[in-house]
């Protein structure tokens, strides 16, 4: 990935998972991870591009979280998403709900996952220190009706960006911030890149997309956020080249 790595101890240190909805905490409340004082989320209309593609997954009792839709039949997530701390194991397939265009209630299909593959690297026992590998690549069971194109070049830092998402405390709509930055290429333990960004979004948006514009003018996949700050705005990502290696392995 082009552009300076850089270690930032001190924002990786503090990341927190970004995953399942927590109990009750106020709306809009400071203490979400990856929301600073100012709060600069809006709602977005789920049937109107790229939003529909972005979809709301769930396991019931379990998580709660963001997938992307990314072939007709394929969903991208943060693998996090799919683990079940509680029992320590992954979760079944068949028990992942993905539910593309989702705003309150409605959405435009109700899949289910057939199979998922995390990629190489991945370690829930270690996730702050494999955050560049928290990505899961889900196959559906039957097809999405749209998709979200993936970035023809990695991002620099200093892009503009966009990023949204089923945040806990609008979980029933998708908000996003449409004006922020791609501000560094970080590593984490391994040396896997991330892209560290300062978008608003907390618990709930992992698995969503961070969005960058290309040239024709349409908003494009650049990564999928998977982990926040505790007591400021922004995130990492999992860049979008870790889900092209997994989308050409058989």
């Amino acid at each position: 990935m082009r552009g300076e790595t850089t270690g930032l101890p001190g924002l990786l240190a503090a990341l927190l998972l970004a995953g399942s909805a927590a109990a009750a905490v106020p709306e809009r409340s400071p203490v979400l991870p990856g929301i600073g004082p100012a709060d600069p989320r809006v709602r977005v209309d789920a049937t109107r591009p790229p939003w529909r593609a972005v979809a709301r997954l769930q396991v019931p009792g379990v998580s709660r979280c963001t997938a992307v839709i990314v072939a007709p039949e394929l969903a991208v997530t943060a693998a996090h998403c799919l683990f079940s701390r509680a029992t320590g194991r992954w979760l079944p397939a068949g028990s992942v709900h993905v539910l593309p265009g989702y705003a309150a209630g409605a959405f435009s299909a109700h899949l289910l996952a057939k199979s998922y593959r995390v990629a190489p690297g991945y370690d829930p026992a270690d996730p702050d220190g494999t955050r560049g590998a928290d990505l899961a690549l889900v196959s559906l069971s039957g097809p999405a009706a749209d998709t979200v194109a993936l970035a023809a070049t990695p991002p620099l830092p200093g892009t503009a960006a966009v990023l949204g998402g089923y945040n806990q405390d609008r979980a029933e709509v998708i908000e996003a911030d449409l004006h922020c930055t791609i501000t560094a290429v970080a590593a984490d333990r391994g040396g896997r890149a991330l892209l560290v960004d300062d978008c608003s979004a907390t618990r709930g948006a992992s698995g969503g997309p961070l969005l960058v514009r290309e040239p024709s003018g349409a908003l494009a996949l650049a990564g999928v956020r998977v982990a926040a700050p505790a007591g400021r705005t922004g995130g990492v990502a999992v860049p979008v080249s870790v889900l092209q290696r997994l989308l050409a392995r058989p």
